[in-house]
């Protein structure tokens, strides 16, 4: 229940921004240009403070980061209701900074705490990840028309209130168990993680996530948009986010049950990039007949593919230390990469007026996905000792 409780945490303040944007810029007064730094800035702040974490959990006790962060991440919420411009970018980058540091700490929680289960334990992180993401700009209108509040009440309400419950609930849970500090758990001479930055299979594994934020985060920024162009009514492409989102907590579930049959994850790799890819064309260039059923094989790619590369930090390493340090590799290069993928798929839409080019460009990045797959598929760990 904390693990599910934490990653509802982990994604709702952040999508929840989007479908507020509008009454947001319009009370605060600024351009077009400061609310693309609005948004890009949570991702940066995922990708910076991904970094920082390693270093934090030698020092101190998961549970006492993740408490720590939750407080720090409601402190963000009430901050970012403010009233003037400077305490709502200030506030982002409150949310957003504890948000990046617990990334990086779960994947290490649960190589420790479920060693033997770590695909089925992360789909179920993952599913929850997805699920708060679904909800944070589905649940945001509906209380803005309840409270009467255009944007400041219902960021506070889907951030404050269940950070300080999940604290408590983190607090008590992780406190029934002896939760060690990274070195003391490690079976790695002196206690630290092998040097991950010139190990092959270390890149595969950041490659692999790099494509995945990069495919996941240019859908939610701009499928809404797509389905716009294409026609449809502002309402139909609300739904069309927040449906492929639902249907990604189903496409984790999947990979859960899939991975108990499979050797290793080469063959999962390779399916989750072919059904975002599949996804992709046929919100882009299918008939429209087939936009529903599109969307719903791009939500399965996305879901299954943001569990998979999740559950490989914990799969390709030997010990809690080394998941905890090819995590923050991984996530912090990867979400840095990520928001390469909204931008330039802009400004390929403002060159070409279109969507043929931003399409090819994530069809590119799905055939570097599905080649690093076979290579990081593969059943091994950092150590260099089969699995």
């Amino acid at each position: 229940m904390a693990l599910v409780l934490l990653a509802l945490n982990l994604r709702a303040p952040l999508t929840s921004v989007a479908p507020l944007l509008k009454p947001l810029r319009d009370d605060l007064r600024i351009g077009d240009t400061a609310v693309g730094v609005l948004t890009s800035l949570p991702l940066v702040c995922l990708g910076l403070f991904a970094f920082v974490a390693p270093r934090l959990g030698r020092r101190h006790a998961t549970r006492t980061l993740l408490t720590v962060s939750l407080a720090v991440l409601a402190a963000g919420g009430l901050l970012r209701a403010g009233t003037s411009p400077v305490a709502v970018f200030a506030g982002t980058v409150l949310v957003a900074a504890p948000i990046g540091i617990a990334n990086v700490l779960v994947p290490g929680l649960i190589k420790r705490r479920f060693p033997r289960s770590v695909p089925r334990v992360s789909a179920l992180y993952s599913g929850a990840l997805t699920a708060g993401a679904a909800a944070g700009p589905a649940v945001a209108v509906p209380l803005a028309e309840a409270t009467g509040s255009p944007w400041r009440i219902p960021l506070l309400l889907l951030v404050v209130p269940l950070a300080l419950v999940t604290a408590v609930v983190v607090l008590i849970a992780l406190g029934r168990q002896r939760d060690e500090a990274a070195p003391d758990a490690s079976p790695v001479p002196g206690g630290r993680p092998p040097a991950l930055w010139r190990n092959a299979l270390a890149w595969q594994v950041t490659v692999f996530f790099g494509a995945q934020a990069l495919l996941s985060y240019t859908v939610f920024g701009w499928l809404p948009t797509i389905w716009q162009d294409r026609g449809l009514s502002q309402a139909s492409a609300g739904l069309s986010l927040s449906l492929c989102n639902a249907v990604g907590v189903l496409g984790a579930w999947l990979l859960a049950v899939s991975e108990r049959r499979l050797p290793d994850q080469r063959v999962a790799g390779g399916a989750v990039a072919c059904l975002t890819a599949v996804g992709l064309t046929g919100v882009v260039a299918g008939p429209r007949s087939l936009l529903w059923p599109s969307n719903m094989v791009l939500g399965l790619g996305l879901g299954a593919g943001f569990a998979l590369a999740l559950s490989l930090f914990a799969l390709r390493s030997p010990d809690a230390p080394t998941t905890a340090a090819l995590s923050a590799m991984g996530q912090g290069i990867g979400y840095l990469i990520g928001v390469l993928g909204p931008l330039a798929a802009g400004a390929l839409h403002d060159v070409t007026d279109g969507w043929t080019w931003p399409l090819a460009a994530l069809l590119l990045a799905c055939s570097v996905q599905i080649t690093v797959a076979f290579a990081v598929g593969r059943s091994r760990v950092i150590s260099g000792e089969p699995r």
